[in-house]
C-alpha cells in the first residue's frame, strides 16, 4: 500500500493532477512522521493515531528525554516490522529525533515539537 507524500502538512502534487506516492522505506517514514506530528486523540474514531509529543514543552526539562522516548514508542507501537532503536530530545531546538529499524534498514525521523 502506497501512501501520499506530505510536505508541511499538505499533499505533494505530482504535476499531473494527482499526488506523489511513497513506497518502501519512504512510505514507512511518511507514516512515522504523520504519527509523530499528529496530536493523539485528535481523531475521535481513531484514538490511537498520533503521539503525545506536543505535551513535551509542558513537562519538566529533566523529564523530557524519558517522555519523548515513551511517547514515541506509544505512537509507533502498532507500525508493523518497525523497531524504535533510540530517541533523542534536543532541548535547544525542541526537536525529537527517532532512530528506527525497519526490515533491517536503519531509518531516522526528526520532528519539531
Amino acid at each position: 500500500m502506497a501512501v501520499s507524500k506530505l510536505r508541511d502538512g499538505d499533499y505533494r502534487p505530482d504535476g499531473a493532477g494527482g499526488f506523489q506516492q511513497a513506497a518502501g522505506a519512504q512510505e514507512v517514514l511518511e507514516r512515522v512522521l504523520f504519527q509523530l506530528t499528529a496530536h493523539r486523540g485528535a481523531f475521535p474514531l481513531l484514538p490511537t493515531v498520533g503521539s503525545r509529543l506536543y505535551l513535551l514543552p509542558r513537562a519538566r526539562a529533566s523529564a523530557r528525554q524519558a517522555l519523548a522516548a515513551a511517547y514515541t514508542a506509544e505512537a509507533l507501537g502498532e507500525e508493523p516490522d518497525l523497531t524504535v532503536t533510540a530517541t533523542e530530545w534536543d532541548e535547544e531546538t525542541s526537536r525529537v529525533t527517532v532512530y528506527l529499524d525497519w526490515q533491517g534498514e536503519t531509518l531516522e525521523a526528526s520532528v519539531e515539537v
